[in-house]
């Protein structure tokens, strides 16, 4: 029992639905045709609790619900909150419903997770006509009724993303976390575009040692290269998007699954509520993926193991060489980048509040922290 979660937190990813009231052109839940495919809860409160007293009695759990778009079935996230009021919350939402939320559910959130694509028109374009508006609005909305921080969760995939896009986003959010988008996007010169915009990011980021500039990769790596140990910690060493530890992904049906993005590959499954069995996740890192070879693995500790496990284990190959090995060449840049600018005299400088919100930021727990 003690090796199927590793450490002694998990986080319980509860989809509360697989319905969207958006249709975004890169979701990931479109593969395998997940997306949609569920809207009903196939588990009751009374069975996630015996599966929670069963397996995770000894660790603090902290919940994310996640969808499809979770408040869509708000009668769930109510539900939960109420059973289990010792845990910790979070939300990860398009951001289009979240001020219908009652002020009790938003002051319990540690952290809401919104999805956003940077400015106006490449969110838009992604999500459809208004859609921005329509979210900036709503959490301006929110903003003062919230419990804990506000993120922006962007997925990083038009080219043409700007510095000043992603730079904007920090009047209305107390982080920016993006992730680069696992699709064929990376062709042309988008990698050396994406490159420019890095240069001028990281650039911001050191700037002020007074100020934490809140682009959460930047600030992971950053602490992962001044104190590598932090790299390690909370992940056995493994993964630090976590499926390979202490993430468990719930699907409406009750199956239970380590990466969110492989729902659809039954080899994956690693337990089921109805049943209350669980089992170590099959998604560990492999001698197939090239990645302790790599200058960046002290302190980027396998990025995104879905991606190293369909390009390496799976043998994609087009997917390893239009989307990892493009990504992987995008971290290894950003590594020297930070390098450049001295991180740990940067650190040095830096004032208490500063080191102590990039160390120990409780944010880390809620994203990949890797981009």
């Amino acid at each position: 029992m003690n090796n199927i979660i590793i450490g002694n937190r998990v986080e319980l990813q509860l989809l509360t639905t697989l319905k969207c009231n958006l249709k975004c052109t890169y979701c990931s839940l479109g593969v395998g045709e997940v997306l949609g495919s569920q809207a009903a809860l196939g588990y009751d409160i009374g069975q996630l609790a015996a599966f929670v007293e069963r397996h995770l009695a000894d660790k603090e759990i902290y919940v994310t619900f996640y969808g499809g778009e979770p408040t869509l079935n708000t009668d769930m996230m109510f539900a939960v909150m109420e059973r289990f009021p010792e845990f910790r919350y979070q939300l990860q939402t398009n951001g289009t419903l979240i001020d219908d939320l009652p002020d009790w559910v938003l002051g319990r959130l540690s952290n809401i997770l919104v999805s956003i694509d940077g400015g106006e028109s490449i969110t838009d374009g992604y999500r459809g006509r208004g859609i921005w508006r329509q979210v900036i609005r709503n959490i301006r909305k929110v903003r003062d009724r919230l419990g804990g921080s506000l993120t922006a969760r962007v997925t990083w995939g038009h080219p043409e993303t700007t510095f000043e896009e992603l730079d904007d986003l920090t009047s209305d959010f107390d982080y920016i976390y993006w992730q680069f988008v696992a699709d064929d996007m990376y062709g042309a010169d988008s990698v050396e575009k994406r490159k420019k915009v890095l240069v001028q990011l990281i650039d911001r980021f050191f700037e002020r040692d007074d100020i934490l500039y809140p682009l959460i990769p930047l600030m992971g790596i950053v602490r992962n290269k001044v104190l590598p140990t932090r790299a390690t910690e909370l992940y056995a060493g493994q993964t630090q998007c976590r499926v390979s530890t202490h993430l468990l992904n719930v699907m409406p049906d009750g199956k239970i699954f380590p990466c969110p993005d492989m729902m659809y590959a039954g080899e994956m499954q690693m337990g089921e509520i109805q049943g209350n069995w669980l089992k170590k996740s099959p998604l560990q890192p492999s001698a197939a993926m090239p990645c302790e070879a790599c200058e960046a693995f002290t302190w980027c500790r396998r990025n995104c193991l879905k991606n190293l496990w369909l390009g390496y284990v799976k043998e994609d190959v087009r997917y390893r060489s239009h989307v990892v090995e493009p990504i992987c060449e995008l971290i290894r840049f950003i590594g020297r980048e930070i390098d450049r600018h001295d991180p740990h005299a940067w650190y040095a400088r830096a004032t208490l509040p500063v080191r102590r919100q990039l160390v120990n930021a409780e944010v880390y727990e809620y994203v990949e922290i890797m981009p």
